[in-house]
């Protein structure tokens, strides 16, 4: 390592980072959680985004929001659209991955400290290393801060905008020409229609996250649920450490790879957070993918081939489920999608685009997971719902009630 000057380099620029950490700033450094994404993508390359491609984005995105007004009743989403390099991306999601990741973060640093300091002492001897155990935990946080800092700049060579994952990271819609390059390789198709139709998909996402108040805290705290249900296996990173080399920064990465450590304990809990999310995050994908194959439809003519990529994209494990099964321990299945596009065509076909978007006004009216697998039933309208019932439209997350909240997580689990 000190035979290595840029490795030296980044040992003592991670060191001083975690030194600056303020007291009481949480499990995690995320001042260097984000250096250490933002030199990972500079490492392989990111330019500044030129005014030729921000312009083309920018048109690009305002276009296709014009006509998304033809696909669906939810108003704009897009107010100032933007094109981003990867490390803007980076600077502008970082504080939802910070909401995602604390409570695995937490898990881990704790677990970590005992494994490294505390483990094995009497009572007596752990009082007297105080000190040297508050140091450990620093450097297990300083640890945990660099796999989220290199999950997330890994994520962001990959992603094309700020909806890949399916949750709302930034209130911006944005595309990155870079994401959109690497997309577009092999793909015989013009970049202007390429283009067009991956800001279809951002503008309507952020359609729905912009209009539909409930549905942003909804699968947020379905994740965070999910994550605090996740324990630490404390066998397996005591056996990791004792192996460590301190002085191979590869092997240190490997060994504290989050998704080796973590497991999710089978509580009734944990299995009803899991399915509410799968549910959900296959209505939003289901819907953005009926609503944009309208809008596209007689005016992208590889409109239908690039939603089969997308599809087989999702499908063969892309990495924004990769970088969530490192960052949170869930592996989002996508094997829900086809059959949520579905439902949202048949109520399209039943009841027009009115009737199919006003589902989204109260997660109670929203179709369950038991729906997916018979939409028939859900479109005839078998269970009715008085909606006089509901006392007020939930402004900043589930029911207007505490009885109406659970409700809501059950039927959308």
């Amino acid at each position: 390592m000190f035979g290595n000057p840029e490795q030296m380099a980044q040992a003592m620029r991670q060191f001083a980072d975690m030194l600056s950490a303020p007291q009481g700033s949480g499990p995690v450094n995320w001042d260097m959680a984000k250096n250490i994404a933002r030199h990972s993508v500079v490492a392989g390359g990111d330019p500044s985004v030129m005014e030729g491609e921000r312009r083309q984005i920018v048109e690009a995105l305002s276009l296709a929001d014009l006509w998304l007004n033809e696909a669906t009743t939810l108003p704009s989403g897009v107010s100032t659209p933007q094109a981003w390099s990867r490390s803007e991306w980076i600077e502008n999601t970082i504080p939802i991955w910070r909401k995602l990741c604390e409570p695995i973060a937490e898990r881990m640093v704790e677990t970590m400290g005992g494994a490294i300091g505390g483990s094995g002492l009497p009572p007596e001897a752990q009082q007297m290393a105080g000190p040297l155990l508050g140091m450990l935990k620093q450097m297990g946080g300083m640890m945990v801060g660099q796999q989220i800092g290199q999950a997330i700049g890994s994520l962001a060579r990959e992603v094309i905008g700020t909806t890949d994952i399916g949750l709302p990271l930034s209130d911006t819609a944005a595309l990155l020409p870079g994401g959109i390059a690497s997309f577009s390789e092999g793909l015989e198709i013009p970049a202007d229609e390429i283009r067009l139709y991956l800001a279809l998909r951002e503008a309507a996402h952020h359609r729905l996250f912009q209009h539909v108040p409930w549905l942003r805290s909804h699968l947020l705290g379905a994740v965070e649920e999910y994550a605090r249900g996740i324990t630490v296996d404390t066998s397996k990173l005591e056996e990791q450490i004792r192996g460590l080399d301190i002085n191979n920064p590869q092997a240190i990465q490997e060994a504290l790879s989050a998704g080796n450590l973590l497991k999710p304990e089978e509580t009734e809990r944990q299995k009803a957070a899991l399915s509410r999310l799968e549910t959900m995050l296959a209505l939003v994908e289901g819907w953005v993918a009926t609503v944009v194959d309208n809008a596209a439809q007689g005016k992208l003519p590889s409109a239908v081939a690039l939603a089969e990529t997308l599809r087989r994209r999702r499908a063969t494990g892309g990495p924004a489920e990769l970088t969530f099964g490192t960052l949170v321990g869930l592996e989002l299945r996508p094997r829900r999608l086809r059959e949520a596009a579905a439902l949202w065509k048949a109520l399209e076909e039943a009841r027009g685009l009115d009737g199919r978007d006003a589902v989204w006004n109260h997660p109670d009216l929203m179709p369950t997971a038991d729906d997916l697998d018979n939409p028939d039933a859900f479109v005839r309208g078998e269970t009715t719902w008085d909606i006089s019932q509901l006392e007020a439209k939930p402004e900043d997350g589930g029911a207007s009630d505490g009885e109406g909240g659970d409700k809501g997580g059950e039927g959308a689990s």
